[in-house]
């Protein structure tokens, strides 16, 4: 890649970060093309889809997430781990507002460029949930994708400005009811 292409790679991606934190996952790519001082053109060729551009500026993120499954299960119990890593999960996805749609969608769009890291980053919730529930620390009555879609709700919900100072709370009720086997 020639520097001045580079340049402009990394300049949208210093300004993507912001732009998206501040305006959310929606903000339009000539608002980020603008600001990073370079045309639509440059972004779309750098980044031809607005989830390329997620990917190239989260993908380090979701992956580290991703791991995060590895370091919580070696230094936590089961069930503590589930519940840092969910802590986490929700905090990462609530920086950018509305980034959790795309999350979404991607899981179910192969071809999204988002898919791979956010098909990782489900698996990786659903193996600390399996191993919580292995010991018989969560209740059996949920899987994988029940795990994400909870843990999505309670991003969403920290994603809505009225929900906000509940989101905790709420996700800490969410806990509670997980690691408490059904029958109990």
């Amino acid at each position: 890649m020639r520097a001045d292409a580079r340049a402009n790679r990394e300049r949208l991606l210093a300004v993507a970060g912001p732009v998206l934190a501040e305006h959310g996952a929606d903000t339009s790519m000539r608002d980020i093309a603008r600001r990073a001082d370079v045309g639509l053109a440059t972004l779309l060729r750098h980044f031809p889809t607005r989830e390329a551009l997620l990917e190239a500026l989260l993908g380090t993120s979701f992956d580290a997430l991703t791991a995060r499954t590895g370091e919580l299960a070696r230094h936590h119990p089961p069930h503590e781990a589930l519940r840092r890593w969910l802590r986490e999960f929700v905090a990462f996805t609530t920086r950018y507002r509305g980034l959790l749609s795309s999350m979404v969608a991607a899981i179910e769009d192969h071809d999204s460029a988002l898919h791979t890291s956010c098909v990782a980053l489900r698996a990786a919730g659903a193996e600390l949930l399996a191993r919580a529930q292995d010991v018989g620390a969560v209740r059996t009555d949920i899987d994988g994708a029940d795990l994400f879609a909870l843990v999505s709700a309670l991003a969403w919900l920290g994603d809505q400005a009225e929900f906000a100072p509940r989101a905790e709370r709420l996700s800490e009720l969410v806990m509670d009811t997980l690691t408490t086997p059904p029958g109990d």
